[in-house]
C-alpha cells in the first residue's frame, strides 16, 4: 500500500496541536505558593524513539528479502518437479548449489546493503547465475522467473533511469540467449510475447515501489521534524511556566501591596492623627477619626479578601469607576487632611481590566503623596480620548529627583509594572521643592 503524505501531514499536525495543547495546560500547573513550577508532561506522549535510518532501511527491505526467497523456493520446486533433466542427481546437485548462491547473495545485498559502487559486479554475477541455472534446469519457464525478478531488483534499486536500462538490457540479451540456447533457435518469438508483457508488469510493480519508498523516506523524514518540534515544544513550556510563575510573583506582590500595603499605611497615617489631636486634646477630632481609621480597616479587609479572591478565581467585581476614585480621594482627605480635588471626564461603559488599574493606579499616587509629598493640596483629573485614558496626580509637596527613586519604593514599582502589564505609559514629572505630577496613559482597548 503506498502511503499517503495527506496523511502524514494530518498526522503530524495533529500531533503538534496536542503537544501545543498539552503545553497550555502545563502551564497552570504551577506552585504558586513558592516552589518552582514544574513541567507536567504526564499528559503529553512520550517523545518516541525513532529508528535509525539504517535499521528502517533493513526494517523496509526485509519483505524484499523474503518475497525473493519465497520465489526461488517456488521456482526450485517448479523445476525438480516439472523439469526432466533434473532427476539427473548430479544436475540436481549442481542446480541446487546454484540456487543457494543465488539466495545467499541476495541475502547479503538486502540485509548488508551493498554499496552502490558494487552494484555493476553483483548484477554481472547473479546474471551469470541465472544463465547457468537456466542452462542447467533446461526450462525458459525457469529463465523468466529468475531474469524478471533480477530486473525488478536493479530497477527497485538504481530506479527506473539510464543504469536500471543498462542492467534491463543485460538481462533481457542473457535471458534471449538463454532462449536460443535451449529452444535452439526455434521459436524465438514465444521469447518476446512472453517477456515484453512480463518487463511491464515488473515496470508497475517497481514504480509502486518506489512511490512507496519515497513515501516512506518522507514520512520518516516529518515524524523526525516532529520529534525534534517536540522536544523544542517541551523546552519551551518549561520555560513559559518559569516566566509565568514571575508574573503570578509579581502580580501577588502587586495585589498585597494594592490592598494591605495601601490600607495599613492609610490606618498608619490616621493613627498618626488620632495621636496629634489627643495630644492636643483634641478628643473629638480623634474620635472621629478613629471611626473613619475602624472604616479603612473594614475596607482594607474586604479589599484583601477580594483580592484572594481574585487569586483564586481571576473573576474582577465590577467596579463603578468614578465613584470608586471619589472614596479613594474622600479617605485620602479624611486620613491626611490635605484637600483632594477631582476632575473626572470618562466615557462609559470601560473595560473591568481599564476600570481595576485606574482605581490602583489612583490609590497607589495618594498613597505616595500622602507619605512624602507633605502637599497641601492634590488634583486628580481623569480624561479619555478615543484610545487612551490618562489619569493625572498633581501635588504641591515638595518633589524629588525621580532618577533617585530606589529599589525599596514597591509603590512606584508596582505602578511601572501594571501600565507595563495593559500597554500603557508612566510618565513623573517632579522637581525637588515644585511639587510632583504623575501621569499614566492605559489604553481603552484592553483585552481582559
Amino acid at each position: 500500500m503506498v502511503l499517503s503524505l495527506r496523511e502524514v501531514r494530518r498526522d503530524v499536525i495533529g500531533r503538534a496541536d496536542l503537544s501545543a495543547i498539552v503545553r497550555s495546560d502545563s502551564v497552570r500547573v504551577r506552585d504558586v505558593t513558592g516552589g518552582r513550577a514544574r513541567y507536567n508532561g504526564s499528559m503529553l506522549p512520550e517523545s518516541s524513539s525513532l529508528p535509525s535510518p539504517q535499521e528502517e532501511e533493513r526494517r523496509f527491505t526485509r519483505p524484499f528479502f523474503v518475497l525473493v526467497v519465497v520465489s526461488l523456493l517456488v521456482t526450485y520446486g517448479y523445476s525438480v518437479l516439472f523439469t526432466p533433466a533434473l532427476r539427473d542427481p548430479l544436475r540436481l546437485v549442481l542446480f541446487t548449489i546454484l540456487i543457494l548462491i543465488s539466495g545467499v547473495l541476495h541475502w547479503m545485498f538486502t540485509t548488508l546493503r551493498v554499496d552502490l559502487r558494487r552494484m555493476v559486479p553483483y548484477l554481472v554475477l547473479q546474471g551469470l547465475l541465472c544463465f547457468v541455472t537456466t542452462l542447467v534446469g533446461d526450462n525458459v519457464s525457469l529463465a523468466i522467473g529468475l531474469y524478471m525478478m533480477m530486473i525488478g531488483e536493479a530497477l527497485g534499486v538504481l530506479g527506473i533511469n539510464w543504469r536500471g536500462f543498462v542492467a534491463t538490457v543485460y538481462f533481457l540479451a542473457l535471458s534471449a540467449v538463454n532462449f536460443y540456447a535451449l529452444l535452439q533457435g526455434r521459436e524465438l518469438a514465444v521469447w518476446v510475447l512472453t517477456v515484453l508483457p512480463t518487463i511491464v508488469f515488473v515496470l508497475m510493480f517497481v514504480w509502486l515501489f518506489k512511490r512507496q519508498d519515497q513515501a516512506r523516506e518522507e514520512a520518516q523524514h516529518a515524524l523526525r521534524k516532529l520529534d525534534a518540534a517536540h522536544r523544542q515544544l517541551t523546552e519551551y513550556a518549561a520555560q513559559v511556566e518559569d516566566l509565568t510563575l514571575t508574573s503570578e510573583r509579581q502580580r501577588m506582590a502587586r495585589e498585597l501591596h494594592d490592598t494591605l500595603s495601601q490600607g495599613l499605611a492609610g490606618l498608619v497615617l490616621q493613627l498618626e492623627a488620632i495621636d496629634s489631636h489627643l495630644s492636643r486634646g483634641n478628643g473629638t477630632k480623634a474620635q472621629a477619626i478613629t471611626q473613619q481609621a475602624m472604616e479603612r480597616a473594614r475596607s482594607t479587609l474586604a479589599d484583601a479578601r477580594r483580592a484572594i479572591d481574585d487569586l483564586r478565581s481571576g473573576d474582577l467585581a465590577e467596579l463603578d469607576l468614578e465613584t470608586a476614585v471619589r472614596q479613594e480621594a474622600e479617605r485620602f482627605t479624611a486620613a491626611t487632611g490635605i484637600a483632594c480635588d477631582l476632575a473626572i471626564a470618562l466615557p462609559t461603559p470601560l473595560s473591568e481590566l481599564v476600570r481595576d488599574n485606574t482605581v490602583r493606579v489612583v490609590a497607589e499616587a495618594l498613597t505616595n503623596v500622602a507619605r512624602y509629598a507633605r502637599a497641601q493640596h492634590v488634583t486628580v483629573n481623569l480624561r479619555a480620548s478615543d484610545q487612551s485614558l490618562t489619569v493625572e496626580v498633581c501635588d504641591d509637596g515638595v518633589g524629588f529627583d525621580p532618577a533617585q527613586v530606589g529599589a525599596g519604593h514597591y509603590g512606584l514599582i508596582g505602578l511601572r509594572e501594571r501600565t507595563r502589564l495593559i500597554g500603557g505609559a508612566l510618565n513623573i514629572e517632579s522637581t525637588p521643592g515644585q511639587g510632583t505630577t504623575l501621569k499614566v496613559q492605559l489604553p481603552l482597548a484592553v483585552s481582559g
